[in-house]
């Protein structure tokens, strides 16, 4: 994605957003990851994906994307890096997702706002409130635990 002003708040806010499926996702071990990059088992890929993003997100909003890629030298850390396609209501962002050892990153490539306002604080804003709206687990307290 072209960086503009924009562009820092906005990866942190979908970073934040998609942190928890992240997390399940650095639970599976890199060298299962790396084999279904390697063999191209896309379809895999795909669910487990879904299958760690249904925790959070309703389905279809954190999908897997067009591949990925690997990095595996002799002595170093793997990292792995998979293309997700994140599709709150409205608004489709197309991303990478880095998984290391210690952390996760997200670079994202492209957002596509489906109605822009034309204002990019207004987009930011939609932005962040079309992920809350898109997730199982709200920020605020249910009432009915306190």
């Amino acid at each position: 994605m072209k960086k503009c002003s924009y562009t820092n708040q906005r990866e942190r806010i979908v970073a934040e957003a998609i942190s928890p499926v992240a997390s399940e996702l650095r639970l599976l071990d890199a060298a299962d990851l790396i084999s279904l990059l390697r063999f191209e088992l896309y379809g895999n890929l795909s669910d487990l994906v879904s299958s760690a993003a249904e925790l959070y997100f309703h389905p279809g909003t954190v999908v897997f994307g067009a591949g990925g890629d690997y990095r595996l030298e002799w002595g170093g850390p793997p990292e792995v890096v998979l293309d997700l396609e994140i599709k709150p209501r409205g608004i489709t962002i197309y991303s990478q997702l880095t998984l290391t050892n210690e952390h996760a990153g997200l670079d994202i490539k492209h957002i596509a706002f489906h109605d822009t306002s034309g204002d990019p604080d207004a987009n930011t804003r939609m932005l962040e409130d079309r992920l809350e709206e898109a997730r199982f687990v709200k920020g605020q307290a249910s009432p009915l635990y306190g």
